[in-house]
């Protein structure tokens, strides 16, 4: 059929005239181009095969198509993430790039620490400054040297001490006793007693409460410097005779107080300390009336302490001297307050009156145990004062018992001298002779010879 079309086809093209064969030629192009259009379209094709006949085409499943369509574009979303979110691998994070800038630092011979930790450069990235990282990097190698040194200090002390020891147990080898009755007493049977006993006073001693409500009125060294004295607090009241049961209320556990103890601790040691700590205020834990704020500014003393107490210190040390604080906290929430008696036994000199939290519980454990506020307030720094009042009376009739005695002296030695001068008056061989005290002769003498003097120094032309 194809051939005879074609055939058809050329016998036509032969009989047509010549113009319409150049029209032809020119645009044959186009021609085939509509010639193509419009043929219909086959969207299948056929497949011959050799003793076979011709398979039909298989149907497009949409859900299928749809579902593949779906894992294509899931699959490119997840592949343009992971080309936007950063390689930590590959892109160093922000404290990477803190200690590096600190390695860079110290090796170009800057002044900064040779060891740095995760929450040093934490609070480093939060700077924003040159100048504050400096600065804070300046801070921390002093903290640093200061600790090297103590260290290096206490390591000499060790081998020294080991030396010392090793010389007496040489020296005492020959005479030591080898069968005793008496048991040596090792240092941990003295710490298993001292927790005994601050396990006793948790159960049935007398509580004592440190307010650590008072973050926000210090700087990171004085919170620093706060819990150093609350780490001697707490050894004091542990070798004391009837110690206290601590308590540390408004203790935050996000707080800077909690960290700082956590560090200085650690968490074993701090899990197993005997002592309460609480986030709940001091108002919520004992009754409102039993409870008394001791605070420098309070205008009522403590002449007696009183057992049925519970006495509240602030656990604050202020470098500026913020005066009142304490003092308007403990009016707030109405509770009644009381100064030690400084003034009525010491004569204080100068400064304020506020003492550091390890000088307060030694007073407090003193005069709990004794009552006797003159040998509790010893513990009191002496630069601060210049002794107590019965020590200044002594020393002020002292000194006017010395001035009567030098004017006695004095009156003794006038009368001996008018005795004297008056016993050479009487002798005298001319009684007309006027004698007068040994001042008034002394002064007459040294005017006369002054004016003896004057005249044998005149000058040449007066005396011609």
């Amino acid at each position: 059929m194809m051939f005879q079309r074609l055939c058809s086809l050329a016998v036509q093209w032969k009989s047509t005239s010549a113009p319409v064969q150049t029209v032809y030629k020119r645009h044959q192009g186009k021609l085939r181009l509509l010639d193509l259009i419009g043929r219909p379209i086959s969207t299948s094709w056929r497949t011959r095969k050799d003793g076979a006949e011709s398979i039909p085409a298989e149907k497009l499943d949409l859900d299928i198509w749809k579902s593949v369509m779906k894992s294509q574009a899931m699959h490119a979303e997840r592949k343009g993430e992971e080309n936007l979110t950063p390689n930590p691998e590959t892109e160093p994070s922000l404290l990477e790039a803190n200690r590096e800038l600190v390695e860079m630092w110290h090796q170009a011979g800057k002044f900064v620490p040779k060891n740095i930790t995760d929450e040093q450069l934490e609070v480093l990235s939060g700077l924003t400054t040159k100048s504050g990282k400096k600065k804070f990097l300046k801070y921390l190698a002093i903290k640093e040297g200061h600790k090297i040194s103590k260290k290096e200090k206490q390591e000499k002390k060790k081998s020294e001490r080991n030396l010392e020891a090793d010389m007496e147990s040489d020296r005492d080898e020959g005479d030591s006793l080898k069968n005793t009755f008496m048991l040596k007493f090792w240092s941990h049977s003295m710490d298993k007693l001292l927790n005994w006993r601050v396990a006793q006073a948790m159960r049935f001693g007398q509580p004592l409460v440190y307010d650590m409500s008072y973050e926000q009125h210090m700087s990171q060294r004085e919170i620093e410097n706060t819990v150093s004295q609350l780490l001697e607090t707490e050894g004091w009241n542990r070798r004391s005779v009837d110690p206290f049961h601590l308590h540390f209320c408004n203790l935050q556990h996000n707080g800077a107080y909690f960290r700082e103890l956590l560090k200085r601790y650690g968490t074993e040691t701090w899990e197993r300390m005997l002592i309460t700590t609480t986030a709940r205020r001091h108002v919520d834990v004992f009754p409102l009336e039993s409870l008394v704020y001791l605070t420098a500014d309070s205008p009522n003393v403590l002449h007696k302490f009183d057992h049925s107490k519970v006495y509240v210190v602030g656990a604050m040390v202020d470098r500026s001297i913020h005066s009142g604080i304490s003092l308007a906290n403990a009016k707030r929430l109405r509770l009644a307050t009381a100064r030690l008696p400084l003034d009525e036994y010491l004569d204080w000199d100068s400064g304020a009156k506020n003492l550091t939290l390890d000088q307060m519980i030694r007073i407090l454990t003193t005069v709990k145990e004794t009552g006797i506020w003159q040998k509790a307030l010893e513990f009191v720094p002496k630069r601060k004062h210049s002794g107590f009042h019965q020590q200044r009376d002594n020393r002020t009739e002292t000194k006017s018992r010395m001035l009567v005695d030098q004017e006695e002296n004095w009156e003794k030695e006038s009368k001996r001298r008018t005795q004297k001068s008056h016993d050479i008056s009487q002798e005298s061989a001319f009684p007309g002779e006027i004698h007068l005290p040994s001042r008034v002769q002394n002064a007459l003498k040294i005017k006369s010879d002054g004016q003896r003097i004057g005249r044998d120094q005149r000058n040449w032309w007066e005396d011609k």
